[in-house]
């Protein structure tokens, strides 16, 4: 498998939120805007990327017996320190997402691309193989948390996208969980029916 081929399948072809169906608790809980989803998805990203290359730095030394242990700890470091980074440069971001910065650690995500490709693949595969699914992980976070954000307030990163509208009613619900389920939902629905499509 090419490089291309590797940065692509976490983009599309494996996509962690919409194809693989991981990380669903950051998905619908921090995507009521789309600067939270933002936010998150670039934090996980962060958190992929190194935990991916030093991972696959170690898979030499560490032994197979305590080798999911070995990536907790290596993934919770990370974490931590995009978790006080955040608080130092975005604290109202960070205050926003909360506690899900620090349970990025617990992250299925991470977990799943430590223990089925960086610890099996050289250091420039697993860092590729991060930033594809990260990469992929923060369109599927953008695309909900865009749609609930337009539909249930009518904007769009703070701006008024849907205000020349004068019969303009936001759908609350979209702003409650239940709207997290039925934007996935359907946005699940559309990309299987693409991807039906294309084959």
């Amino acid at each position: 498998m090419n490089d291309i081929k590797v940065l692509w399948r976490g983009i599309f072809d494996e996509n962690p939120t919409f194809r693989l169906l991981l990380g669903m608790c950051p998905t619908l809980a921090v995507s009521i805007a789309a600067n939270q989803g933002l936010g998150m998805g670039l934090a996980t990203t962060a958190v992929l990327v190194a935990s991916n290359i030093l991972i696959s730095l170690l898979r030499s030394v560490i032994p197979d017996k305590i080798r999911i242990p070995c990536f907790i700890v290596v993934i919770a470091t990370f974490a931590t320190m995009v978790d006080l980074i955040m608080a130092a440069f975005v604290p109202a971001l960070h205050q926003v997402l909360g506690i899900f910065i620090p349970l990025i650690v617990v992250n299925c995500i991470i977990l799943q691309r430590a223990e089925a490709f960086a610890s099996k693949n050289t250091v420039w595969r697993s860092a590729l193989d991060g930033v594809g699914m990260g990469i992929g992980f923060t369109i599927a976070l953008l695309m909900v948390s865009a749609i609930r954000e337009i539909l249930g307030s009518g904007t769009l990163f703070g701006l008024h996208v849907l205000g020349f509208w004068q019969s303009f009613e936001p759908m609350r619900i979209m702003v409650s969980p239940p709207g997290a389920f039925i934007v996935l939902g359907l946005l699940i629905g559309l990309i299987n029916s693409l991807s039906m499509r294309r084959v």
